[in-house]
């Protein structure tokens, strides 16, 4: 069994060179800009300052579960945050395991009476039911990046003491430190350092305290299950969800992907709410957003510690917000009785290297271009074959197993060029070989790719430039 490691261990914070500027700035200007920084940086203290103060005074502790001395060690407890005014300063990486809870009775032990005869299974406010959303998030103050990574609810794997199952059903066994442990053997020992947990119901009252999302709607989805009170019925298209119609988004499963077409739209909901949320204002609103949704989520982190990831995530480009998925492939039939994802181990080694900092004894080989699998999506509803100067290119820049999948619904300006297992420098080579496009290490691209390449407007422009002259 693999030991889990703490995070501090496995990361040395890179020290910065020290350099001086060699080119002369005018004086006067240089004073503004410095007022104006130092303006900014007290307005964003002062805003976080005041939400730490009223959360402290006005909330409930966050933390809802009772964990035993051994539980509460699975976890690191050492500091993450600065002290004094530098309380919302992140210090150090941190892992954070987020679990997304199932809250109907059917998946706790005991429901209460009253829930037993009522027809149908409403929700309510649990934390001992299935994690049905599984996220660990690493912060990296040292390479200013936060990594996000989903772990499928179906995924094969052992659960410390209760053989192997499917991974959501760790909760149900032993909480958030069994969850922790089991998500850490699984991922070769990486350490974990705090946890969330937040029921469903949480989940659309936060939508709601930010505002709602803008987002884009892949295609029609229309669902009912009366048993569980689930309705969906959206249209395809870009639109305002509030939180009741973002639940619907996040919860659809029934089409040829089941979860895995779920966490590709949660990935997406999760980049429109970093997009559209994460700034100052955001942090002067935590203590009215924590008061909404307090009693939906239970957590180990301080509200110091919260303010200091919410601070960090305000200040981290979004170029640098990676988001990727277990590597792994759906179960056959004749496998298992169940249906399960089944993890690939070694481009989950892979992964923790590259993203978590995760030693490895395994040795990979640099991917070969010939051998990527590059898959490309239309999106301006141009011919199939105008997109044949385009694979044209690829080909001569030494990719070799490309192929042409279903056009993405979407309409794009810009072509995005996904690292769809993570890999961001593969993807860095195919933008700087074509030269358009933009690099977003996420898992919305097609299932079986290792880049997935959705064409934007942006390659009508540059199309003239990529057809053969004669």
């Amino acid at each position: 069994m693999t030991s889990q490691r703490t995070s501090a261990e496995e990361n040395q914070s890179a020290k910065a060179p020290n350099s001086k500027d060699k080119h002369s700035h005018n004086p006067k200007s240089g004073r503004w800009l410095w007022f104006w920084v130092g303006m900014t940086g007290i307005a964003m203290v002062s805003a976080t300052a005041g939400a730490l103060l009223a959360v402290s005074l006005t909330s409930t502790p966050l933390q809802q579960a009772q964990l035993s001395p051994q539980d509460e060690a699975v976890f690191d407890g050492d500091r993450i945050s600065g002290g004094g005014l530098r309380f919302s300063e992140l210090t150090r990486p941190v892992n954070l395991l987020v679990m997304g809870m199932s809250v109907l009775p059917s998946d706790i032990q005991n429901p209460p009476m009253e829930l037993q005869n009522l027809g149908y299974e409403p929700q309510v406010n649990s934390f001992d039911g299935l994690s049905d959303v599984m996220l660990l998030i690493k912060f990296d103050p040292a390479q200013k990046r936060v990594a996000m990574l989903s772990i499928p609810r179906d995924t094969r794997t052992e659960v410390i003491g209760y053989g192997v199952k499917k991974i959501n059903a760790a909760n149900i066994d032993g909480g958030p430190a069994l969850t922790a442990k089991t998500v850490s053997n699984l991922l070769g020992g990486v350490g974990i350092d705090r946890y969330i947990r937040i029921n469903v119901l949480g989940v659309g009252k936060l939508i709601d305290a930010l505002g709602g999302v803008t987002v884009y709607v892949p295609k029609d989805m229309k669902y009912q299950d009366d048993s569980q009170r689930l309705y969906i019925n959206l249209k395809a298209g870009k639109q305002h969800l509030n939180g009741d119609q973002a639940l619907q988004l996040l919860r659809f499963r029934h089409d040829e992907l089941g979860d895995i077409g779920r966490i590709q739209r949660q990935q997406m909901v999760i980049r429109a709410l970093m997009d559209q949320a994460l700034n100052p204002v955001t942090v002067a609103q935590l203590p009215k957003i924590l008061n909404v949704v307090k009693e939906n989520i239970d957590t180990n982190l301080t509200v110091e510690e919260l303010v200091a990831l919410v601070g960090f995530g305000v200040r981290t480009n979004r170029a640098n917000m990676h988001m990727f998925m277990l590597p792994g492939r759906f179960s056959q039939k004749e496998e298992y009785i169940a249906s399960y994802w089944l993890p690939n181990q070694n481009g989950i080694a892979r992964m923790m290297s590259q993203h978590f900092g995760l030693e490895t004894t395994r040795e990979f080989r640099a991917i070969n271009s010939s051998s990527l699998r590059v898959v490309i999506q239309d999106s301006t509803g141009s011919d199939r074959s105008d997109l044949r100067p385009l694979i044209s290119s690829l080909e001569k820049f030494g990719y070799r197993n490309i192929r042409v999948s279903v056009p993405w619904t979407q309409p794009l300006e810009v072509t995005n060029i996904i690292a769809q297992q993570g890999d961001g420098d593969s993807a860095e080579s195919i933008r700087d070989a074509l030269g358009f496009g933009e690099v977003r290490v996420e898992s919305t691209g097609i299932l079986d790719s290792d880049i997935s390449i959705q064409v934007g407007k942006d390659w009508l422009e540059k199309r003239t430039f990529f057809e053969p002259t004669y």
